[in-house]
């Protein structure tokens, strides 16, 4: 059994009541973990509230109540590959994340998680993430040392003010008619709620995307996402005739299998650029990582 050293806390939708108790919203809510795992961890004391007593099975759904629990899973599996820190001072640290490591915990993963192993290396409890990217994609990702300053970082990501660049590798056997693309369109979770659908309606996720060379049939891609919807790029590149290299998501869900390690999505988060809201100063910062059919 792998258990999470840190408490993780969901809060309970305000409105309805769309659960008669807390241990349906759970397994409905998190399904990655079976509805009698869930029953085991609430009858042994596990899932607390907001009063720090354990729920009960019959603990009924209360819409706003927020819930602390660990997670854990029976079996975790270990990412072999590093996640080197390229830059730190009092308020920022920045990892190059490889293929497959999710930034946080969540499903099947627990411990085997960027959040986790810098806290771990760095001994700095209060890290967090500013962003996140998927969990097969490599490269930057930014986080908060300092609690103190971290909304004035967070504001950088909500007001859309990083410039992220990344690269692609996508199959591309002859030269298109046009090398530069500007995608603006609405996502929203499609069905399964792991992949993500292009939709009618208010357009919520844009990308500009410029082919850079073909070499023996494989395009390299420059990726700048404008917006920061979930699997963005991913869905974008699909739609555009050149689904990403080793995507298992899009433009097929394909079944789940274990990771095969050689041959990683071909999508690198390779530099962030930005302005500090602290000192003024321009921040750059590129990933160490390169792509590779």
């Amino acid at each position: 059994m792998s258990r999470s050293p840190y408490p993780s806390t969901v809060t309970l939708p305000p409105g309805a009541q769309p659960y008669p108790t807390i241990a349906d919203f759970l397994a409905a809510t998190f399904p990655v973990v079976s509805r009698e795992a869930w029953r085991q961890r609430i009858s042994e004391g596990k899932v607390l509230d907001d009063r720090e007593q354990a729920i009960t099975l019959q603990t009924p759904y209360r819409p706003g109540l927020r819930l602390t629990y660990f997670r854990e899973v029976a079996a975790e599996p270990r990412i072999p590959f590093e996640a080197p820190v390229l830059f730190r001072d009092d308020h920022l640290l920045v990892a190059d994340k490889p293929h497959f490591l999710p930034v946080t915990p969540g499903g099947r993963f627990v411990n085997e998680c960027l959040l986790h192993r810098l806290r771990a290396e760095t001994g700095i409890a209060e890290l967090m993430p500013l962003h996140r990217i998927d969990r097969e994609t490599a490269g930057l990702v930014l986080f908060s040392v300092n609690p103190g300053s971290r909304s004035a970082y967070h504001r950088l990501f909500r007001e859309d003010r990083v410039e992220k660049q990344y690269r692609a590798l996508a199959r591309c056997p002859e030269p298109p008619e046009v090398r530069e693309w500007r995608v603006e369109n609405r996502l929203e979770k499609g069905r399964p709620a792991i992949q993500m659908r292009v939709a009618d309606g208010d357009t919520n996720a844009r990308s500009a995307i410029r082919l850079l060379e073909i070499r023996d049939g494989i395009g390299c891609f420059s990726l700048l996402p404008l917006t920061g919807k979930t699997h963005q790029l991913r869905v974008h590149m699909s739609g555009l005739g050149f689904p990403i290299l080793n995507d298992r998501h899009y433009p097929v869900l394909l079944p789940r299998v274990p990771d095969d390690f050689e041959n990683p999505l071909q999508l690198l988060a390779c530099a962030l650029r930005f302005s500090d809201p602290l000192s003024g100063d321009i921040h750059y910062f590129e990933s160490a990582r390169c792509l590779k059919v």
